[in-house]
């Protein structure tokens, strides 16, 4: 298995069909009612014909407030089989050397970079330059000094900088941070998150470092550094962190196999985390409480996310996640919603400044303070 992405195309698309129940229907509770959707469409092209971007494409099918009309690649053979799948005008296709383009292209709104962690930065400056809302994949840069240049090119462009935290939306996921609000774990006191699975191909971009910005931590270490954030609502203020490395051919230098990490946070509630490319079955958040406690597995996954509380077992509707993420990203883009937990670029370089302070408390092998 190359990666969780490409494991989910192997299944296939009818898994991800299994999960097509509209936002309308879980917004509402137990009312299924279709409602019709008038307002604004957010036309969005797609960067990166991958894996990933395929899954977003599909979802997008059931979107009712966005709308796949374009699509960016290096590869001719994949945009002709995306205009041929997706009724994609030929006016609406780029490649990598001609998108800055897109300014003259009143049809589309904004673009999503779905490419290797290495290109975000620079694609999404030019995405801004042009004029058009971004959105990126996470992590959203390879650093936070990067992130941060993305932010301050979106804002000067007067565009909007999204990142794809689809998690931000997930309904046990909201259930699970609703509880926390209003007190019913009492005091958090400890959390811990589980990410990994055993990555295949060695030549594949993942492992590559400058591709990738790094190993497993900036591929599925990331979700249980947010992770951490929105369960307990607090930001770590320290860090340490530990390298395990078992195959330097496959993990090069810069490019971390297995990194087990703790945060510290301002409350005195503790958090112990694992980021690895070399085991399976990781996909775990455990959240602890004076008064209860949350346990998600799968917490992360793009299929059912499953998870019980000391009140019993989560039974929040299932929603493909990228086509609810899609929806509520048109809302905030035209007309500035403000989700539960943020999807914005400044959110982006507070996991990228954590990021930072872990590769560094590994380097040093000392606590690091964090200051997001």
């Amino acid at each position: 298995m190359n990666s969780r992405r490409d494991f989910l195309q192997k299944l296939g698309l009818s898994a991800l069909a299994l999960q097509l129940v509209p936002y309308s229907g879980w917004a509402a509770g137990t009312d299924k009612t279709e409602q019709v959707y008038d307002g604004p469409v957010l036309r969005v092209a797609i960067m990166g014909l991958g894996g990933y971007g395929t899954i977003v494409a599909e979802a997008m099918r059931k979107c009712t407030k966005a709308k796949l009309v374009g699509v960016i690649s290096g590869t001719p053979s994949k945009v002709k089989a995306w205009q041929s799948k997706y009724g994609i005008p030929e006016k609406n296709c780029y490649n990598y050397e001609n998108f800055d383009n897109i300014k003259n292209n009143p049809d589309i709104d904004a673009v999503y970079v779905i490419t290797p962690n290495g290109l975000h930065h620079d694609f999404v400056i030019r995405v801004a330059a042009a004029g058009k809302h971004a959105i990126c994949e996470k992590p959203m840069a390879v650093n936070a000094k990067e992130g941060q240049e993305m932010v301050d090119a979106c804002k000067k462009a007067d565009v909007k900088l999204l990142v794809g935290y689809r998690m931000h939306f997930e309904p046990k996921t909201l259930e699970v941070i609703r509880m926390r609000q209003t007190g019913e774990f009492g005091k958090i006191r400890f959390f811990q998150g589980q990410c990994g699975f055993t990555i295949g191909d060695p030549t594949q971009w993942r492992l590559n470092k400058k591709l990738a910005g790094g190993g497993s931590m900036m591929d599925i270490g990331i979700y249980a550094i947010n992770g951490s954030r929105y369960m307990t609502g607090e930001e770590p203020i320290w860090v340490t962190a530990q390298e395990t490395k078992t195959d330097t051919v496959k993990f090069k230098e810069g490019v971390d196999e297995t990194i087990q990490f703790q945060f510290g946070f301002p409350s005195g509630a503790v958090a112990s985390c694992l980021s690895t490319y070399n085991m399976n079955n990781l996909d775990r958040f455990f959240l602890d409480g004076e008064k209860g406690f949350a346990e998600m597995q799968p917490s992360t996954g793009y299929g059912p996310i499953k998870g019980r509380t000391h009140l019993g077992e989560l039974n929040q509707p299932v929603t493909t996640h990228q086509t609810v993420q899609m929806d509520e990203m048109c809302e905030i883009i035209f007309n500035n919603k403000k989700p539960v937990v943020p999807v914005n670029g400044e959110e982006g370089v507070k996991d990228l400044k954590i990021i930072d302070a872990i590769y560094l408390a590994v380097k040093t092998g000392k606590k690091v303070e964090i200051s997001v």
